[in-house]
């Protein structure tokens, strides 16, 4: 999904019935850059991170809007070149992200019957990503220029788990609590 694909898409009839979801949210978030971009500072020790409080994430969005979220959380990050998360999954939240700025690279893992699937993919600007509880993946700046992005974690996170990849075998590796570990 890209964003121009989401601000194109004809407004609904019921747009205070209709709910968007963390990628509608992420995309309008992403559009609405311009007014959130000077917050964003860039930490060569690690991946900068900001809560955006509901009521600042509201001031920025259309009314319509805000039914979704409710009971969402929204992060801004920035990713200078090299900079990634662990391997991961959000534990039960579900969510979306759109890069703002540059490029980043998105490793999604999958374990099954058959083994662990892996697949890569790398997201310029404009692009939106939405992915379901329980998604295991990494993100990470391969390129050589910084990175911003928006995302939106629906319920809010609670905790994540951090994974590995060891023979085949995908393998919890940590549990990181909100509000204890970060």
């Amino acid at each position: 999904m890209t964003l121009s694909t989401v601000l194109s898409s004809p407004p609904a009839h019921d747009a205070v019935s209709r709910r968007t979801g963390a990628a509608g949210l992420a995309a309008a978030l992403a559009a609405a850059a311009a007014h959130w971009l000077d917050l964003v500072e860039y930490r060569p020790e690690g991946r900068w991170t900001h809560l955006l409080p509901p009521d600042a994430a509201a001031d920025l969005l259309d009314a319509s809007l805000h039914a979704d979220l409710a009971g969402a959380q929204v992060w801004l990050l920035s990713w200078l070149p090299a900079q990634g998360t662990p391997l991961h999954d959000h534990g039960t939240s579900a969510g979306a992200f759109a890069v703002v700025r540059g490029t980043l690279t998105e490793r999604v893992v999958a374990a099954g019957r058959n083994g662990v699937r892996e697949s890569a993919a790398e997201l310029t600007s404009g692009r939106v990503r939405h992915f379901g509880a329980h998604y295991v993946h990494q993100v990470t700046n391969r390129d050589t220029e910084p990175a911003v992005s928006v995302h939106v974690y629906t319920p809010g996170l609670a905790w994540m788990n951090t994974y590995a990849v060891d023979g085949g075998t995908l393998l919890r590796t940590g549990t990181e609590r909100a509000g204890v570990d970060w």
